[in-house]
């Protein structure tokens, strides 16, 4: 098998492992380093001779995070740089086929995570759906998202949005380049989870990524995540004070170090309660121009028109979050306080309407846990398939009801506990701890694999081992997917009800 081809910048050298041809560390951008730090994505310039592209490249700068590991590790200590504009392709044969095309975003709040994490390998969808896998690195954090041009008078042009361009400049690099591999360019899926579901949201609303894609599955995240350019503002000036850097001194923003930019963030999150900023102070950036307007109206308007939608979330979200801080435990006159700004009829409405679906014997905890999920995650999907279904019947539901077995369970159906069901790693490289392993657990990423190579191929997720999967509809039609899965119309809908649409995506 040859493991040499040709792209526009030039040749690359990959790898042929366990039957798929494997092609890491691949540039799509030239260096977000020196003059470019802070610019959209430039073009990579072409090299000669043959790129090896069998090692990853280095991730974006992050700080370290109570995740790393969890999820399934290799062993190896990832490298880390400003110079991380890469990308990753598995492929069943770089030939002619024309195979649909997978792009996955990853996750981590927009300041953590990378393409190369061991639970996005991407051999086993690539193999067994006949598809061609994408996975990518992007711009995080203060690099990624944070808008200096309004406090810098324009010296340093940075939107808040350059994690997103080089989202696309990553889905035109596919564009351009993926019929090499084997894949179809005019049949490519972005799905993402967490911060890359967000991302996908994102997308489905920039005029940029317009006809780049043409399915988006976002997984516990969608259309409600980016702050108004007043917020973005206050996130940029609280940064630049705790880096001790004047607004007006472009050339000292632009000197300094990467280590530096990377570590403040640690600090913002510190203080952002107490300054009001967002509690995730790095997110895209209503600018007006790159992102023209919150992401969900864009879609409401038919800006995702023709693009075919597979959205959801987990059925506990938001455990794996108060289960990483146990300390901060809920009162009953915290969850009273919390609930007041969410529902409709007040706080006290909101919380009996919890009690009735969790039960009596809840605690404020749990309940808060349930609403939390709702809040940042269930819903803003619902109103995405909700907006999507005015311009495109195929929008599809599902909630993922598998359980976590760490902590003994306790952490339930929690956010980011479908990953290793989707890419079939489950039970690799340490990540059964965290997903499970056995029959049930097979079953259960056979299903999901299944469901996501059937809608990458022809946009709707039903087919083989999936006999039976309706639009969402008005019969709000829901794929529960777990031990018992099953369809389901109109799960929890007593709690559906209770939100109104103001209070909900932000954090």
């Amino acid at each position: 098998m040859n493991n040499t081809l040709t792209t526009r910048q030039g040749d690359i050298a990959g790898a042929s492992e366990g039957g798929v041809q494997v092609f890491r560390g691949i540039p799509y951008a030239a260096p977000p380093t020196g003059a470019n730090r802070w610019l959209p994505p430039q073009p990579h310039p072409a090299w000669d001779g043959v790129r090896d592209a069998s090692g990853f490249g280095a991730e974006a700068p992050q700080n370290p995070s109570a995740l790393d590991g969890m999820l399934g590790t290799t062993g190896e200590p990832p490298t880390r740089h400003e110079d991380c504009l890469f990308l990753n392709v598995w492929t069943p044969a770089a030939d002619t086929s024309k195979r649909p095309v997978m792009f996955w975003i990853h996750g981590g709040g927009f300041t953590i995570g990378s393409g190369s994490g061991a639970v996005y390998d991407g051999q086993y969808l690539a193999r067994e759906g006949d598809v061609v896998v994408v996975t990518i690195n992007y711009r995080m954090g203060a690099l990624g998202f944070m808008n200096l041009a309004a406090l810098t008078d324009g010296k340093i042009p940075a939107t808040g949005n350059e994690g997103l361009l080089d989202q696309i400049a990553a889905l035109e690099w596919v564009r351009d380049n993926i019929a090499a591999f084997g894949g179809d360019p005019g049949n490519v899926t972005i799905f993402g989870e967490s911060a890359g579901g967000m991302s996908c949201g994102a997308l489905l609303a920039m005029p940029g990524a317009t006809g780049l894609f043409h399915k988006a599955i976002p997984q516990s995240g969608a259309c409600h995540t980016a702050i108004t350019m007043e917020q973005a503002r206050a996130v940029a000036e609280t940064t630049l004070e705790l880096l001790g850097v004047d607004a007006g001194d472009a050339d000292a923003l632009m000197a300094l170090p990467e280590t530096d930019l990377t570590a403040v963030q640690a600090k913002v999150a510190e203080v952002a309660a107490a300054r009001g900023l967002p509690g995730m102070s790095y997110q895209p950036v209503i600018d007006g121009i790159v992102l023209p307007a919150r992401p969900i109206e864009r879609v409401r308007g038919g800006s995702a028109a023709g693009v075919a939608i597979l959205a959801g979330s987990t059925a506990n979200e938001w455990n794996l979050f108060s289960g990483m801080a146990p300390s901060a435990e809920i009162g009953e006159a915290d969850l009273a306080a919390q609930t007041e700004r969410m529902f409709e009829g007040g706080g006290a409405a909101g919380v009996a309407g919890y009690r009735k679906q969790l039960g009596n014997e809840a605690t404020a905890g749990e309940l808060s846990n349930a609403m939390m999920t709702d809040r940042v995650f269930r819903m803003p999907a619902i109103y995405l398939l909700e907006a999507q279904a005015q311009h495109d019947e195929r929008v599809f539901a599902y909630r993922f009801d598998w359980q976590s077995p760490l902590m003994g369970g306790a952490l339930g159906a929690c956010h980011a506990v479908e990953l290793g069901f989707v890419f079939g790693t489950y039970d690799k490289n340490g990540g059964e701890n965290f997903f499970g392993k056995g029959e049930a657990a097979d079953a259960v990423s056979d299903f999901t694999r299944a469901a996501w190579i059937n809608f990458a191929r022809t946009g709707s997720p039903a087919g083989g081992l999936v006999p039976d999967w309706p639009v969402y509809g008005e019969s709000r039609a829901t794929m529960i997917i777990g031990t018992n899965t099953r369809v389901e119309s109109a799960p929890d809908e007593g709690t559906r009800q209770m939100w109104r649409e103001g209070s909900v995506g932000a954090l």
